[in-house]
């Protein structure tokens, strides 16, 4: 912990001089904090710039700064036209799980298990496993108006596939994942939780556990999609 706070003062006071942000430090360090409390959620400039004091092109500003050295992530919103409000502001998201517990004051599992952002931080871990593992051509998020979303879709060529991020030990099929595969054409939803096995839940729709990803892959099954999506990417 004290080597990820250390990185944290290294990075906003000796690195982004060096990369020519000219960013104040105590300023930066405030935002990102408040920051890691929107981890997992739909940005919006207004809270932190009105507790910041500042306008919201300067809050955007330090947001660009973090995700251009890759300390956050913004997950562009998926748009089509598909007769629903569909909302266009990306989903923010901590690269690093460990630099977001610092911030957040976390220091031990049994605090970060009792944190009411528990199920938003494994959601950014498992979320950056996945897309280091898949490299798709294109990542998106699906927040809808009405309610219907989908935490990630990935997108090769002309596959669609959808995965969905549940922090419980026996996930279940919710109205919010067969909206995602009828609108937007899924090939397969997989839904990613920290479990030991992995199982069908219904057409077109499978659990995965997170380890599965990790040591088989994503990829594989972005690229075995066939007619039968599920089946075709069932690990050994």
């Amino acid at each position: 912990m004290a080597w990820l706070r250390n990185a944290i003062v290294s990075h906003v006071e000796v690195d982004f001089p060096q990369f020519g942000v000219d960013v104040a430090a105590p300023a930066m360090m405030r935002f990102w904090r408040m920051l890691a409390h929107v981890h997992g959620q739909i940005w919006s400039a207004a809270d932190p710039a009105r507790s910041l004091g500042v306008s919201e092109p300067i809050v955007r500003r330090y947001l660009d700064t973090l995700t251009r050295t890759l300390m956050a992530r913004r997950l562009q919103p998926w748009h089509e036209n598909l007769g629903k409000r569909q909302v266009k502001a990306p989903k923010i998201y901590f690269r690093d799980s460990g630099l977001l517990h610092a911030l957040m004051g976390v220091t031990t599992l049994p605090e970060l298990l009792a944190h009411p952002r528990c199920g938003a931080s494994w959601e950014g871990f498992a979320l950056e496993q996945v897309l280091r593992s898949a490299k798709p051509d294109e990542a998106y998020c699906w927040p809808t108006h009405q309610g219907a979303e989908l935490d990630l879709l990935l997108i090769r060529g002309s596959r669609r596939v959808g995965v969905e991020f549940k922090r419980t030990a026996i996930p279940t099929v919710t109205r919010s994942m067969r909206i995602a595969i009828q609108d937007l054409k899924l090939d397969a939803l997989y839904v990613v939780y920290p479990g030991e096995h992995r199982f069908p839940m219904e057409s077109g729709i499978e659990a995965v556990p997170l380890w599965a990803i990790l040591h088989a892959g994503i990829r594989k099954i972005l690229t075995d999609l066939r007619k039968d999506p599920i089946g075709a990417a069932r690990a050994p």
